[in-house]
């Protein structure tokens, strides 16, 4: 979302629930982007390989080619 300097102070409790939900604000000056507002990550730890495992079965037909109907819906 881009928004002007005045809406911005106008509105930034408002704008800032919106990037506490995680999305990022444009602030611009004359139409020209001068800042972001991005939300502050809660800082990442890497993450662990095989949590889900037995959760879900990879179909063995997951690689197959869509029926052609299916696959013609995506083009329309």
């Amino acid at each position: 979302m881009e928004v002007n300097i005045h809406h911005a102070k106008t509105h930034l409790s408002r704008l800032l629930e919106r990037v506490a939900l995680g999305e990022e604000v444009v602030i611009a000056k004359a139409g020209q982007p001068i800042a972001k507002l991005v939300p502050i990550g809660k800082g990442t730890r890497p993450r662990k390989l095989g949590t889900a495992k037995g959760d879900f079965i990879v179909p063995k037909d997951f690689n197959q080619p869509l029926p052609k109907d299916l696959e013609e819906s995506f083009w329309k």
